[in-house]
């Protein structure tokens, strides 16, 4: 029986998981979006909003705690920085998951895992979403796509291309 054995295992023991998932944080932190596997990019949104709370309070022992699970001085610089700076005043949700096709040798459901509010965020340049009108099910335009859509084309273009 699997009581109180919360998360995924992913196909890995736990000091391997434990690695995939600092080096994945690590790799956010950095860059601000990463691609990988759907249900690892729902695991490691928990370790990606715990560093991000640390950041945010930003004393010495958060400091000594984000290091020991981040693994690069320039993640750690981005975390305390400009991170804490942009979700100051936000209570949670950092990150966004955006479905991204499958992958093409093994049919791996891809995510996009992007940090909210960053450079690279495509939700974020009108601000506020507009109130929607019109009847319910059906687009305004009919030929416009969203956002989400287009994300993953591009993704998909990429991946093709190389």
């Amino acid at each position: 029986m699997r009581h109180l054995k919360a998360g995924r295992k992913l196909g890995m023991r736990g000091a391997h998981q434990h690695a995939v998932f600092r080096n994945m944080v690590t790799s956010l932190l950095e860059h601000g979006q990463i691609t990988t596997t759907l249900p690892k990019a729902k695991e490691v949104r928990g370790n990606v909003d715990h560093m991000i709370g640390l950041g945010k309070r930003g004393d010495l022992h958060a400091r000594r705690q984000a290091l020991g699970f981040i693994k690069t001085k320039a993640a750690m610089a981005n975390l305390f920085g400009e991170l804490a700076e942009r979700f100051k005043e936000r209570p949670g949700g950092y990150t966004r998951i955006i479905p991204a096709g499958f992958r093409r040798g093994d049919g791996a459901q891809l995510a996009i895992l992007q940090l909210v509010g960053g450079e690279n965020d495509p939700f974020a340049e009108g601000g506020k979403a507009k109130k929607k009108t019109g009847k319910p099910g059906r687009r305004r335009g009919g030929k416009g796509k969203s956002v989400g859509e287009k994300v993953s084309e591009e993704v998909k273009a990429k991946a093709a291309s190389g």
